[in-house]
């Protein structure tokens, strides 16, 4: 084997290498400090601001014309859509016998059915209840699997939804990896690491 060669090898190891060394890296990362948590919608736009910052040009107009403008009403700024939340699709066969959303009104309380935690009753209210490794998180959950910021419990309209927090294992209702914000259905088993739960009466 030529010099060339054995160089070419070596170049070719070493940039692997590094290679490897920056993905775990970043997924250390990733799993220590957590993702920004994103937003599930964006404010509207300030549409008075932008109508305030007119062209100079309108300065010069007449005090009539200013006086004018100044009675006429203000126009409705114009009202964002909510975004829609996707909603959980039951497996092939069981979507007659499928059990109703968890709301508000009919979910009281998060059962933990495995895990460390096993057995343990978590009281719902109306605020959003974050997932994760994290002190700060409203549910604990330490184990390997489990990332700082792993996801979110959240109301929408009167609707109780999952969404996963950008998490390195994921997040699964009912099997399923959740991609985006889905509602959960009553007793229907949410995993997250080593640990699963359920909305429950």
């Amino acid at each position: 084997m030529s010099e060339l060669t054995l160089l070419i090898l070596q170049l070719a190891f070493l940039a692997l290498l590094w290679v490897f060394i920056f993905i775990v890296v970043y997924a250390m990362r990733s799993d220590l400090f957590g993702q920004r948590v994103r937003k599930l919608k964006d404010a509207a736009p300030a549409a008075a601001g932008v109508a305030a910052a007119g062209a100079p040009g309108a300065a010069s107009a007449g005090a009539g014309a200013g006086a004018a403008a100044s009675v006429a009403p203000a126009a409705p700024a114009p009202q964002t859509p909510a975004p829609k939340v996707p909603t959980f699709v039951p497996a092939p066969g069981t979507e007659l016998s499928g059990p109703p959303h968890a709301t508000t009104s009919n979910a009281s309380r998060l059962v933990i059915t495995s895990g460390a935690k096993s057995g343990s009753e978590i009281p719902l209210g109306n605020e959003p209840l974050t997932i994760g490794r994290s002190s700060d998180s409203s549910v604990v959950i330490r184990d390997d699997y489990t990332s700082t910021h792993h996801a979110r419990l959240m109301i929408w309209g009167d609707e109780w939804v999952i969404q996963d927090l950008d998490s390195t294992n994921g997040t699964f209702l009912d099997g399923q990896r959740v991609s985006a914000p889905v509602h959960i259905p009553l007793n229907t088993p949410i995993r997250i690491g080593a640990t699963s739960f359920e909305l429950r009466r």
